[in-house]
């Protein structure tokens, strides 16, 4: 029996509500990462509109990343696997502008409790308890990143200790293991110096130039998954972004 498209109490073009309802499921996990929509004319029959409309609403979730469009097989619900997560998230480009495939390697797992700051970031209150996860990344055999990952830790407890190596794009763990896709990120950059143990880690002198970038990794839903902080080593490096 067709679904019906529900009442909005604002205009939204036709194609947009069933966006947003098919987004729903995809959220809501009825069709996972991986999994292959039903084909457009049931999908049609299915919310009671013309095949037309779906593809509207298909074509504006696959210009999300939401969705692929695969000629031939049909739509499939996105999945992250490794090497797309690690060129669509990471930016440094060598001065050439070349690409670099970062390795990584993991420093220290541990609890501490939410600052305001990373609290607000996170959506947990102040004080709670989150996980961090401290690694470098070399590009090129060097260190050129130094950062913290900052979690729920109730909703990635397990992650403390398991795996026991932790993957080089935590991303796709993430969706695979937690059902948390990270659909975008909002990042912000600032000039900071190291110290400490970022400064030892990427053998540099106390207080040399680093590139902080502060990044909240969002869900479909918009709701963060994840926080994290990375300082970069700048030398024979850039940051590269098209919008």
């Amino acid at each position: 029996m067709p679904r019906p498209i529900p009442a909005r109490p604002f205009a939204q073009p036709l194609h947009r509500q069933l966006r947003d309802l098919m987004m729903a499921r995809i959220e809501a996990g009825e069709w996972s990462p991986g999994t292959y929509l039903p084909p457009e004319i049931k999908l049609a029959e299915h919310y009671g509109v013309a095949v037309g409309t779906l593809r509207k609403a298909l074509l504006d979730l696959a210009a999300e990343g939401v969705v692929l469009r695969r000629q031939g097989k049909g739509t499939v619900v996105a999945s992250h696997d490794s090497d797309a997560v690690l060129f669509r998230f990471f930016n440094m480009r060598r001065a050439d502008g070349s690409r670099l495939r970062p390795e990584s390697r993991v420093l220290a797992r541990g609890r501490r409790s939410a600052n305001a700051e990373e609290a607000q970031a996170l959506g947990v209150e102040p004080g709670a308890d989150l996980l961090c996860i401290t690694r470098v990344r070399e590009g090129d055999g060097v260190p050129i990143l130094y950062e913290h990952i900052l979690l729920d830790a109730a909703r990635f407890k397990a992650l403390e200790t398991w795996p026991e190596v932790l993957p080089n794009t935590l991303y796709q763990l993430y969706q695979t293991e937690y059902a948390a896709t990270v659909h975008r990120a909002r990042e912000e950059i600032t000039a900071d110096r190291a110290t400490g143990a970022c400064a030892r880690e990427l053998g540099l002198a106390v207080g040399a130039p680093v590139l902080l970038v502060r990044r909240v990794a969002l869900d479909y839903s918009e709701q963060p998954v994840e926080l994290r902080l990375s300082w970069i080593k700048t030398d024979g490096l850039h940051y590269r972004v098209e919008v």
